[in-house]
């Protein structure tokens, strides 16, 4: 909305004129308007205060200008657009939008210049008094309520033109028409009846209906028998044809012998069309195939399951969307686990046998009681066959990443990435002999890094993501530069979702996790770490878990996560002291735990020399590992 009201409002006396749109109250209007009364009341106080002071640095009354704009108003906020003509201001309200696609207070402007246009052509001069827009009132009203809802420079000039010797009926209805002809277009008037006429004649044309005599349609039927060639045969023999065919036909013998056994052999003949229209019929040739009719639309539909935790579509028919890439599948989290989530299934409705005895304690002394020693010789012979010690050919460097990502269930709250790259120099030997490692290298892959920091006291940047290194050898890796990603371009490793379920006093919780199918390699030895809310006196998982009642936390162990398995469960029920009616809410947080080597970096950062064949320093394994990774 560009403007949505128009005013007049003299220096020293009441409003004028108000006109408003439909949807906006002429009481906010008012509103607006003793604001601005207000405000330029307060600005004239300040004006003659200073003058008594003395001080004229202030300047001239910001609202005493020929044009300007102002905001008024405290909780309703409106921005005002004045004109002063004569002792008149000239007032356009509109919204305080900052966005200029929502008001465009350039076209509040425009409106405004034409408001002081209409009044100065109603005063006939920019002599404009009170007296002189009262004489002028109805025109004025209705040319600002026309100029109030947009008007164009043509019809603006026809309507003002209009003013004074017209009245307001020709002000008002023949702008239209005169913006019509100054700009060549034909009146609705004169083009009506052209359609008129051409309406009529189609309606005319399309219901008309005529017969031909029949002395011209014998005419007709004489030329096409002349123009037929000679050796076909006339129109009225050709229906006798057919009956002849079947008379000859049902004289044959039905019992007498083939004229195919008569015929000599031929390799061609048995490969002749046949020409029976019944063959390549596709209705007669499953007319008597069966078909089962399909369920009702109703049945294919599965059911939604609205319980807490536990949302998601059930029964019903569902096809394989096996060709979804690994990627839709990684990304898209909430089709991957797909259904099941059945509450059965989730705690197990039957209780396992317990075996008799005392639960496998009395099988601790069944075995052997005497472990084999072993000699030191043989652990030191165990040790070398183990350990392969390396000796460092010249600096090392290496990336160390850590990955923070919280879930909340299956949505991905917060992530975040910081890498740090480390550089072992060789060990010292002799402070006096040991020189500075001192060389340059370049960083690739940066794509997706939000911000680098360097250690000014080891590194400096060369520029175009090459930096150059010179320190003393230490026994310790040295940081030397620190970044961080993006948060929208954080590869994920592993997605988590948890569960839970309160059901009267007993609570159930579940964790799902799926792996990232684009990591170079399987994650290994991951620790899943569930917090309980109290310590459990009965508690049932699966898979096996260590349970820690000291931190009151439960421990999974997974030994490898696949990277193109379906999403693995983790599980556990306990009773709780509260009741599921309890308006207080039980908060279980999950964490995860795992760490990777390898010759890639989860960033896809990498470092190389500056010059391709110049091995200055060697890359060895990068490291990934989690910090705050969670879910609630």
């Amino acid at each position: 909305m560009s403007c949505l009201a128009l005013s007049l409002q003299p220096s020293n006396g009441s409003d004028i004129l108000l006109q408003t749109r439909e949807w906006f109250p002429p009481a906010r209007a008012l509103v607006a308007l003793s604001a601005f009364r207000q405000t330029r009341q307060a600005f004239a106080a300040g004006k003659h205060q200073s003058g008594e002071d003395g001080d004229s640095s202030l300047g001239d009354d910001p609202l005493a200008a020929s044009s300007g704009q102002v905001i008024v108003g405290a909780e309703s906020r409106y921005r005002v657009v004045y004109r002063l003509v004569n002792g008149i201001y000239v007032l356009g309200i509109t919204t305080v939008d900052q966005d200029n696609c929502v008001n465009n207070v350039f076209e509040c402007i425009s409106i405004v210049n034409q408001a002081v246009s209409v009044i100065v052509t109603a005063c006939r001069g920019v002599d404009v008094t009170p007296e002189k827009l009262h004489r002028k009132y109805a025109e004025i009203y209705m040319a600002l309520d026309i100029v109030l809802r947009g008007v164009s420079s043509i019809r603006l000039a026809a309507m003002l033109s209009s003013m004074h010797g017209d009245g307001i009926a020709k002000m008002v209805h023949s702008a239209i028409d005169t913006e019509n002809k100054i700009r060549g277009a034909d009146s609705w008037s004169n083009v009506e009846i052209q359609s008129v006429e051409h309406e009529s004649s189609v309606e005319a044309f399309s219901n008309a209906s005529f017969e031909l005599p029949p002395e011209t349609l014998e005419a007709g039927d004489e030329v096409a028998v002349s123009l037929a060639p000679p050796g076909q045969s006339s129109a009225g023999e050709q229906p006798d044809q057919p009956p002849q065919i079947e008379e000859t036909e049902a004289e044959k013998d039905p019992f007498a012998a083939s004229d195919a056994i008569n015929k000599p052999e031929a390799l061609v003949g048995g490969f002749k069309k046949n020409k029976d229209p019944s063959a390549t019929d596709l209705t007669l040739a499953l007319s008597g195939l069966e078909v089962t009719n399909l369920p009702p639309a109703a049945a294919t539909q599965s059911t939604f399951i609205g319980v807490e935790g536990f949302e998601g579509e059930y029964g019903g028919i569902e096809f394989s969307t096996e060709e979804a890439s690994l990627r839709e599948a990684f990304e898209g989290f909430d089709d991957a686990f797909g259904g099941g989530l059945d509450a059965s299934e989730f705690v197990g409705p039957t209780k396992v046998a317990k075996k008799e005895g005392l639960g496998g304690l009395e099988l601790l002394q069944t075995g052997q009681s005497e472990v084999p020693a072993v000699t030191s010789g043989g652990a030191q012979t165990l040790e070398n066959l183990l350990v392969q010690k390396t000796e460092m050919k010249g600096p090392e460097m290496y990336i160390v990443e850590e990955i923070n990502a919280e879930f909340r269930e299956s949505l991905l709250s917060r992530v975040g990435l910081m890498g740090i790259v480390f550089l072992k120099t060789l060990p010292p030997k002799n402070k006096d002999t040991d020189k500075e490692t001192e060389f340059s290298f370049r960083v690739d892959g940066t794509n997706g890094v939000k911000r680098f920091v360097t250690q000014n006291s080891y590194v400096s940047s060369i520029g175009n993501g090459m930096f150059h290194v010179r320190t003393s050898p230490s026994n310790e890796p040295i940081p030397i530069l620190k970044y961080s990603l993006l948060p929208k371009l954080v590869p994920l490793p592993l997605r988590v979702r948890l569960i839970k379920r309160h059901t009267g006093t007993l609570l159930s919780v579940m964790i799902q996790y799926v792996s990232n199918p684009d990591l170079p390699a399987p994650l290994n030895d991951v620790t899943f770490i569930l917090k309980l809310p109290v310590d459990p006196t009965l508690l049932k998982v699966s898979p096996k878990a260590v349970l820690n009642r000291n931190e009151r936390e439960l421990r999974w162990h997974v030994d490898e996560i696949p990277l193109k398995g379906s999403p693995a469960r983790l599980r556990a029920r306990m009773p709780v002291d509260t009741n599921e009616e309890d308006d207080e809410e039980i908060e279980v947080v999950g964490y995860v735990k795992f760490s990777v080597q390898g010759t890639r970096s989860l960033s896809g950062v990498f470092l190389r020399p500056v010059s391709e064949g110049n091995a200055d320093f060697y890359e060895v394994n990068h490291m990934y590992q989690s910090g705050v990774y969670m879910c609630n």
